[in-house]
């Protein structure tokens, strides 16, 4: 059973995993802002997605989403919209690699 202090556990570690991939992706790619920077950035993403998944839902969503993170790292990177691009796209597929493992390291719930 899905409580709400293993939803709010499960969303802190989410975000916790976000910021650090965020963080060590735009340090490759020689950003020079700090933990702070990525923590917005992975919190921001979640929030937009939410609240757009909320109103329109499925891929749509994701899509809408995706443009206004974009805009959100361009904004608190203060970079331009191929970097940011870039970014993103290496930050989903490490995202993506992390989730693979990441529920196994948890163990059975």
């Amino acid at each position: 059973m899905v409580t709400t202090v293993s939803t709010a556990l499960a969303f802190v570690i989410a975000l916790i995993v976000s910021t650090v991939i965020i963080y060590v992706i735009a340090k490759l790619f020689g950003e020079k802002e700090g933990i702070t920077t990525a923590l917005l950035a992975a919190l921001i993403g979640t929030v937009i997605y939410a609240i757009v998944y909320y109103f329109v839902g499925g891929l749509i969503a994701a899509v809408i989403a995706g443009i206004v993170w974009l805009l959100a790292l361009q904004y608190l990177y203060t970079i331009g919209w191929l970097k940011s691009l870039a970014i993103a796209i290496v930050v989903w597929i490490a995202a993506t690699i992390v989730g693979w493992f990441l529920p196994t390291l948890l163990g059975p719930v």
